[in-house]
């Protein structure tokens, strides 16, 4: 095999080789975006799948640059997405809720919404942290693993993070 042989993403065992060796990575990267396995796997699987139908533009060199960034775009399209359907869900009047206590619904929604806030505002470390840990349930001591920092680090981030969303929702 010819040495440009080794970085055409076209040939398949050239690109069976980088899907092995950043297949980990990549659908770590996209669960510490999304929080939900199933859709971090997706991203994954559509990033590979992008890099393939384009594997005669994408230079070898910047092919895993390429694959990240193509998984966080799907992941910002994805939030706006959802975002279109929660406000048209939000808006319309489909839902049947009359058996629920209306007052009940409308702090059901505002918590929500409070909540969603809070972590939107948390800054990224200290929300990768608390969804590993939350939504996840990942002990400190894997969460410090998986991002190459101090379990002290970990500790330290998620107190901050808590004392974050007991200022923004009180009583919570």
């Amino acid at each position: 095999m010819k040495s440009s042989d080794l970085k055409d993403l076209c040939k398949e065992p050239v690109f069976k080789g980088f899907y092995d060796s950043f297949l980990q990575g990549a659908k770590n990267f996209a669960l510490y975006k999304c929080g939900d396995e199933a859709q971090a796997l997706d991203l994954t699987q559509e990033a590979f799948i992008k890099i393939w139908e384009n594997c005669s533009s994408v230079d070898f060199a910047k092919a895993k640059t390429y694959l990240f960034t193509t998984i966080n775009n799907m992941f910002l399209n994805t939030v706006k997405h959802n975002k279109v359907v929660l406000n048209y869900e939000k808006n319309s009047n489909t839902d049947d809720k009359s058996f629920q206590d209306p007052v009940y619904i409308l702090e059901e929604k505002e918590f929500k919404l409070k909540l969603q806030q809070a972590i939107a505002n948390l800054n990224e470390g200290q929300r990768e942290v608390f969804l590993m840990n939350r939504i996840d349930g990942k002990k400190y001591r894997e969460i410090a693993e998986l991002l190459d920092i101090s379990v002290k680090a970990v500790e330290k981030r998620m107190s901050l993070t808590l004392k974050s969303l007991r200022e923004e929702i009180p009583n919570i």
